[in-house]
């Protein structure tokens, strides 16, 4: 083989070899089922699940259905005061007038109206430009009994910033029929609904196990398990991974 091709191979060899995987980007949808300007919202974070890359990012859409549109009319049988709370967090940082439905929060670091696919696609990508954490998970049921392990890796430096990681467990494939408020009259369909949240702080520790407690009315094996490593002060997603729920099934002896 001549020089020339030699380097010919070479430069072909580099280009089809694969790059590092790119992290994921947490895209929160703050929504409810009694908002009329919500379902359009709803339905795109429904794209983003079947199809969770934007532009060769991968992307973690989680559904987080507030509370303060329960007396409207209609109470979303999905909304959590956590979600509310997570979203008076954000609004801590956005500013207090930063709190409506639908509202995306991407990585923790922006916010956009929740129905706006370019702004999202925008947010996802100025998101993928920052120093990630490789983080890595798994999640079992045993029951009712969650257990999961979450590992970090390459944590970007943090100036005064205490890291927690938070661990949520989504549920896929739900519907409402609505019956008062801004949506009655409609059947609604959501992805990726936020079901618990839970954690613990980080402390310098690489590994952290965590166990909760899962409601026998969720459909197992329509339930993923999310970490994110997240900033108690500036609210910054610093890494996220996700993973199907995986259930421990009893030996079947013979």
């Amino acid at each position: 083989m001549t020089v020339w091709r030699l380097l010919i191979a070479l430069v072909l060899l580099v280009q089809a070899a694969p790059g590092p995987a790119r992290a994921p980007i947490v895209i929160e949808l703050f929504t409810s089922e009694g908002c009329s300007s919500c379902p359009p919202a709803d339905e795109l974070l429904t794209k983003f699940v079947k199809d969770p890359v934007i532009a060769g990012v991968p992307v973690i859409p989680l559904a987080m259905h507030v509370t303060y549109w329960d007396q409207q009319g209609w109470k979303d049988p999905a909304s959590l005061p956590i979600a509310t709370e997570r979203q008076q967090a954000y609004g801590r940082v956005f500013g207090p007038d930063r709190v409506y439905t639908p509202q995306a929060v991407i990585d923790g670091h922006a916010e956009v109206i929740g129905s706006s696919e370019a702004a999202i696609r925008r947010a996802v990508a100025d998101a993928a430009k920052q120093p990630h954490a490789h983080v890595t998970l798994t999640a079992t049921a045993s029951g009712n009994s969650l257990s999961s392990s979450v590992s970090l890796a390459d944590v970007p430096p943090v100036s005064r910033d205490p890291l927690e990681t938070v661990l949520v467990v989504t549920e896929d494939g739900l519907s409402s029929v609505v019956t008062r408020g801004e949506n009655g009259g409609r059947t609604l369909h959501n992805d990726a609904v936020v079901r618990l949240v839970f954690g613990g702080d980080v402390r310098g520790a690489t590994t952290l196990s965590y166990r909760a407690d899962l409601r026998p009315a969720w459909h197992r094996d329509h339930l993923h398990v999310t970490a994110m490593l997240q900033g108690k002060t500036s609210r910054r997603v610093y890494g996220a991974a996700t993973v199907p729920l995986k259930e421990n099934l009893p030996e079947i002896r013979h």
